[in-house]
């Protein structure tokens, strides 16, 4: 493998089985080589087999040209020669042609008469990339007067809000998306049938033994009541799932077995318990738990209705 068509043939191939092994392989959204690691091993044995391929064929190459008669490997040798002075001959002649410099043996018609202690100055032109650069910064720069300083089409504080609102848009969009990013700061109760369902799904795997079925609690507390050992609402709740119980006595921490997307869904699902009638309910346990951020209600004063005199009103003995 000592020519470049080599290493491109080995890269090529490469890839094409790269792409072949992300089509036939069933793994869902995630790449094949996530979701089934033995892919790699499939790449690798394909990359091992291509080397060993072109290095039979450079070794054949070899023994045919050392059977051959010393004029006709002098004649092969400068065939290849030959064959490699145009190969990417357009990108070498193109290269030179961006720089627009003299050839080194043609550096004398270019010498100027400044003389510096023996070192002399060459009249080279300018690249015409560079030049052509510069020409290009001085259009963009009379747009960019024009559009902002003149028309004032808009300023950069209009651009940042702009592009923070459309941020802002993209974030929303990926979390509904990607729901595994939910934390106890960013969940939210779920209200949908579907995630409800999803919820009673894990609690009966997960719950019904501590629990029971209908929320009355057995090892664990009662789920159905206003009483809560370390508090209600969903925040609350996804905690004491995620991170577990009271140290020692508490529930197991489930954030180990059960996705952030599971947690958000069965602690939506235990709230819905709440004010339901289980066939057993255990005793109250903990303290009842009032929602901080929920409204005030304001206690109606009632009307003490006046009473309207008569100034002609006789009383009577």
């Amino acid at each position: 493998m000592r020519s470049t068509a080599s290493y491109l043939r080995v890269i090529t191939f490469l890839f094409i089985a790269y792409l072949l092994i992300e089509v036939t392989v069933e793994s869902g959204e995630q790449s094949a080589f996530i979701a089934q690691p033995l892919s790699w091993l499939i790449l690798g044995m394909v990359l091992l087999f291509i080397v060993a391929i072109e290095i039979s064929l450079e070794a054949l190459r070899s023994i045919l040209f050392r059977s051959l008669k010393p004029d006709a490997q002098e004649r092969y040798l400068l065939a290849e020669k030959a064959k490699k002075e145009k190969q990417f001959k357009w990108i070498k002649t193109t290269y030179l042609k961006l720089l627009d410099s003299k050839p080194v043996e043609e550096e004398s018609e270019i010498v100027l008469d400044h003389n510096y202690d023996g070192i002399k100055e060459l009249d080279n032109n300018l690249p015409p990339w560079w030049v052509y650069g510069f020409y290009a910064t001085i259009i963009f720069g009379v747009i960019y007067l024009v559009r902002f300083h003149v028309f004032n089409e808009y300023t950069q504080a209009e651009e940042y809000e702009t592009e923070v609102a459309e941020a802002k848009i993209a974030i929303e969009k990926y979390k509904k998306t990607a729901k595994d990013l939910v934390d106890v700061n960013t969940v939210t109760l779920l209200t949908e049938a579907s995630d409800i369902e999803a919820g009673k799904a894990v609690y009966t795997t997960n719950c019904v033994a501590c629990h029971k079925a209908d929320g009355g609690g057995g090892i664990g507390p009662n789920l159905t009541d206003k009483h809560w050992i370390l508090g209600g609402g969903i925040k609350n709740v996804f905690q004491t799932i995620s991170e577990g119980g009271r140290d020692g006595k508490g529930m197991v921490a489930w954030k180990q077995t059960l996705k952030p997307a599971e947690i958000a869904q069965v602690a939506s699902y235990v709230i819905t318990l709440g004010g339901t009638t289980p066939a057993e309910p255990k005793e109250a346990q903990g303290e009842i738990w009032i929602d901080p951020d929920a409204p005030e209600t304001e206690t109606p004063v009632e009307e003490v209705p006046k009473t309207v005199s008569d100034s002609t009103t006789v009383a009577m003995n």
